[in-house]
């Protein structure tokens, strides 16, 4: 399975080869939509609270007596059943995070690249070498390519230029290729420089 590379001017430099091991993997949706839920789980705070009836200001005295009042029994201000009282069952801190393997990682990422393979949503560009940071000149750049709408821009550390100029537009997302996700890569072009692909490969071969 060979795929073109091409420079930012969108002219075909060279082919190379993509592992079948990666690019051959089957689609498993299902593989897929549980790595999704596994990060957008990852990243919810969870801070959410509320009081329980040992936890509401007030004071614990009992407000009247047991019997003889007429009224119904009542043990404390903060009953759950008062006004201000307590919260029954309410939410609590807790980690929403969920356990995937690493092995379960990879092959759900494998799924994705090779399913964008398939719908040619897939470009691999020789290198990322941007003369500036602005992101007009980036975008511009992509729609020579081809690329519009949301897109996952991959490269090695240190290219501040393509970081700068994707992080304020809000269909560019520019990371490393160590960091690349399925959720990040879900629903969007995927637009890789010869060395991101080849260190991403290594990863996941």
């Amino acid at each position: 399975m060979k795929v073109s590379v091409r420079n930012l001017e969108n002219k075909v430099v060279r082919e190379i080869e993509l592992p079948e091991s990666v690019f051959d993997y089957p689609f498993k949706e299902h593989l897929i939509h549980t790595a999704v839920e596994a990060y957008r789980a990852g990243i919810r705070r969870g801070t959410h609270k509320t009081k329980h009836r040992g936890e509401v200001a007030g004071s614990n005295k009992k407000p009247w007596r047991q019997k003889g009042t007429g009224r119904a029994r009542a043990g404390e201000a903060g009953s759950p059943l008062w006004r201000s009282g307590g919260i029954v069952h309410g939410p609590r801190p807790r980690d929403y995070g969920k356990d995937l393997s690493v092995r379960e990682k990879k092959n759900a990422l494998k799924s994705v690249l090779a399913q964008k393979v398939r719908q040619d949503e897939l470009v691999v560009v020789e290198d990322f070498r941007l003369d500036s940071h602005k992101t007009k000149n980036l975008v511009t750049r992509l729609q020579g390519l081809g690329v519009d709408g949301k897109a996952l821009l991959v490269d090695q550390f240190g290219n501040d230029n393509l970081l700068l100029a994707a992080r304020n537009h809000p269909n560019l997302k520019a990371v490393n290729a160590r960091a690349v996700n399925v959720y990040d890569a879900v629903g969007r072009r995927l637009v890789l420089s010869a060395e991101a692909l080849e260190s991403l490969v290594e990863v996941l071969s």
